[in-house]
């Protein structure tokens, strides 16, 4: 019989703790209740186990178990008994023990939203608001649904951007680690050349001397690049230095225009789940704007807020700013008057993720060969050096 901990309060007015054998949750209440205690809480005991390396708290991790209490409230299920369902059916500790203060909280009277913040996950902003929302109007499950949806989304524009920085990451990684080994381990065998009383083109001076400089300090360029990776990975703690490198990405030619879609429909996204889950318009437009990487977007977005704050419409405050296209203020100001401007959002979210993944695949498309290229060109210089170094010495006269 499993072993649930209780808290409750009794006659006097104390909380209580303690542990009890029952056969469930409603077994626990109905035995304390018998002796007039008021119960506020209960959940299982965790079963003992060995320490085991705990992997981290991913998003999917989240979107899976809220997706699982979204359908839950959606079929029916009660609040309470499908926030204990999650609390036993969560596959990560964190979750399990947050979904256990979630119900304890549940018990002694809080509500949804309150109780949710409690159990202090990393969920974002828009979660809470549309929580909020749904529990003024009564329609939590659709609420916590468009949440779930936004999560999913914002993961999914997360992973294109991993994506698309990494692959270029890697072909440079690929092509540092090319130009190194040949300098570290070809052309240390022919540095010898320079000991040689004969005059050399000036690249393959530049080569052998190079290699030379290579082969004498190994520890000293070891040093340097762990350095300067420690030394970057401080600096991207810091807020403002990953603010910076975001405003500076979104400067470039291609995956700047790429990057700032993306942000956009991110932001037309989040505005559609708030306005569907009744969200007032200032309230989801001051909301949106927050999830805005880009700096220089998010200020005029701000400004466009301010401007519907003062009376303004959102289309023609958008439009002031230059914030959006031609094709987003007409989506917009149609949404205006027709009331639907929510799946006007969603249109112009969906607009936006489109034109975003074609930018990105014409840059993906154009980074290959530009890299390729860049490797070439660089053992190209090395092998040529060295090739001119050994035709000058054979073509020395004796």
């Amino acid at each position: 019989m499993p072993q649930y901990d209780y808290e409750i309060v009794n006659g006097e007015g104390e909380l209580t703790k303690g542990q009890i054998d029952a056969a469930s949750p409603a077994e626990v209440a109905r035995a304390l209740s018998r002796d007039g205690h008021t119960l506020v809480g209960v959940t299982e005991t965790p079963p003992t186990t060995l320490p085991t390396l705990r992997r981290r708290l991913r998003t999917v991790d989240l979107v899976i178990a809220f997706r699982e209490l979204a359908t839950l409230l959606s079929s029916g299920v009660s609040l309470g008994d499908a926030v204990i369902s999650q609390s036993k059916g969560s596959y990560h500790p964190e979750l399990v023990t947050a979904f256990n203060v979630v119900s304890r909280e549940l018990m002694r009277g809080a509500n949804f939203l309150g109780a949710l913040r409690a159990a202090k996950l990393p969920l974002p902003d828009h979660l809470y608001h549309l929580v909020e929302a749904g529990e003024m109007s009564g329609r939590l499950a659709e609420s916590l649904t468009r949440a779930v949806e936004q999560m999913e989304y914002d993961r999914h524009v997360a992973a294109e951007l991993r994506s698309a920085l990494t692959y270029p990451a890697v072909l440079v990684a690929s092509c540092t680690a090319a130009v190194l080994a040949v300098f570290l381990f070809v052309v240390p065998e022919f540095v010898h050349l320079l000991e040689e009383d004969v005059p050399m083109p000036l690249v393959s001076q530049f080569v052998l001397g190079a290699g030379a400089w290579f082969n004498d300090n190994g520890w000293l360029l070891g040093a340097i690049f762990v350095a300067v990776a420690f030394t970057v990975v401080a600096l991207f703690r810091n807020p403002a230095v990953r603010q910076g490198f975001v405003d500076a990405l979104s400067r470039l030619p291609l995956l700047g225009q790429w990057y700032s879609e993306t942000d956009t429909a991110k932001w037309a996204m989040v505005m559609s789940a708030m306005l569907t889950s009744r969200v007032e318009l200032v309230g989801a437009l001051g909301l949106a704007s927050r999830g805005v990487r880009v700096s220089r977007r998010r200020g005029m977005l701000d400004r466009a807020l301010a401007d519907v704050r003062g009376g303004e419409a959102l289309s023609a405050a958008l439009e002031k700013q230059e914030a959006l296209t031609a094709t987003g203020y007409n989506l917009i100001r149609v949404g205006e008057q027709s009331g639907q401007l929510p799946e006007m959002m969603r249109s112009l979210a969906t607009l936006y993720e489109e034109n975003s993944s074609r930018r990105m695949k014409r840059f993906l498309t154009l980074i290959e060969p530009v890299a390729i290229l860049a490797i070439g060109a660089f053992i190209g210089t090395i092998f040529i050096g060295v090739i001119l170094a050994i035709t000058a010495v054979n073509n020395v006269p004796f």
